[in-house]
Parts: C-alpha cells; sequence; structure tokens
C-alpha cells in the first residue's frame, strides 16, 4: 500500500460537509471514515448538487474539479473521491476512465462488463499487476483546496470473486491478502484500502490540528 500527499495548510474545522459524489458506494466508505472523526456527511445527491464532467487527465485534477464545484454549488466544505482501478499489462488502464469502462449504451452501469473487458484484454499477459489509486480533495467555497492520494497493490484475479464492495472490487486481490476485495467486510477493506491511505494522510493534514 502506497500514500502520497501534500502537506495541509488549513485544518477542517466543519462538523458537517458535503461528499460530492453521487456514488452511493463511494459516499458509504467515506462517511465511515469521517464519523470516526466526529464529521458528519451530506451527499451531494441529497442536495441535488449537479455531476460536473470529469475533464481531467489525473485522479487529483478530477477529484479538485469535483470538490470546487459541490462547494461553491452547496456554500459548504466539499470532499470528492476519484478513484480507479488500474492493470500493469494494460499500460495502467482503465485508470481514470474505470467508470467509463461500465457504462451501458442505454445508460447506467454494468461493473460485471466492464471487469469482463478487464479479463479480456489483459489475458495474453503474465503480468499481474494491478492497483486502486484513490485522490481525496477538500475543497472550500472560497475556492481553497487540499488533496490526497493512496494507493492498493496487488494483482487482478479472474473469475471475480465475492459480493462486497463495488465496481472492481470482486477482481482485485491485494498484495499479501488471499480474499479480494468484494470478499472482504468493510472493517478489513478500510484497513488496507487506497481509500484509507488517502484518508489517512487527509486525517493527518487537516484533522488532527
Amino acid at each position: 500500500m502506497k500514500a502520497e500527499g501534500m502537506s495541509a495548510r488549513r485544518p477542517l474545522a466543519e462538523r458537517r460537509i458535503v461528499m460530492a459524489s453521487h456514488n452511493a458506494g463511494k459516499v458509504r466508505e467515506n462517511a465511515a471514515l469521517l464519523a470516526e472523526h466526529g464529521i458528519a456527511v451530506v451527499s451531494a445527491k441529497e442536495l441535488g448538487l449537479p455531476v460536473p464532467e470529469e475533464t481531467e487527465s489525473t485522479f487529483l485534477g478530477n477529484a479538485t474539479l469535483k470538490a470546487l464545484a459541490a462547494a461553491r454549488a452547496s456554500g459548504m466544505v466539499a470532499l470528492a473521491d476519484d478513484s480507479g482501478f488500474s492493470v500493469a499489462s494494460l499500460d495502467g488502464q482503465p485508470g481514470v476512465h474505470t467508470a467509463d469502462w461500465a457504462e451501458q449504451p442505454g445508460g447506467g452501469r454494468d461493473y460485471g462488463m466492464a471487469m469482463a473487458r478487464v479479463e479480456e484484454l489483459a489475458r495474453p499477459h503474465a503480468d499481474r499487476t494491478a492497483w486502486f489509486t484513490c485522490a481525496l480533495v477538500l475543497a472550500w467555497p472560497d475556492g481553497h483546496t487540499e488533496g490526497f492520494e493512496g494507493r492498493a497493490m496487488g494483482e487482478w484475479v479472474w473469475p471475480p470473486r465475492g459480493e462486497r464492495g463495488f465496481g472492481y472490487d470482486p477482481m482485485f486481490q491485494p498484495t499479501g491478502e488471499r480474499q479480494t476485495f468484494g470478499e472482504m467486510s468493510p472493517e478489513e477493506k478500510h484497513r488496507i484500502s487506497h481509500r484509507a491511505a488517502a484518508f489517512r494522510l487527509l486525517a493527518e493534514g487537516c484533522l488532527r490540528k
């Protein structure tokens, strides 16, 4: 597990913030991590905030875009999460396009289809190295931002295993573990996940002042 972050200059004083996401899984996992610090979350979906188009080429770039949009629209501090699944033999794809690979022509997302696409393209290669990346960005209505990035290393597996988690979790087995993210309990996943790695940096920089 790897994590990188920038030294924060502004502590988070608010006890209630906006989670700039319409993804129930991301909202749930981040809300659980924030609750440990006495911070409550309201989602962008609950507030009826629009979802900005993700036009950046990096996780931190997209997270910053989403956090600023939610902070300015709500007048509250916002936390955005941009994360994705990468496969070494596919040159880091799907990466920032992780959700796009699951998009269906008629609307909605099918992650079973997306995982099958990853397996089909990666199958000819011996290297099964894969990783999840999570970028977390806090944004204030005045435009100030703090960004942090975490990574969980492992390998992709096929067939997918487990009904827990969300997205590509069932096909990712973290280094040193026997279970996929899809088989782990939320507590087990939180201990080693890319999101937990990024959140630890966020907590050290903005929550422990």
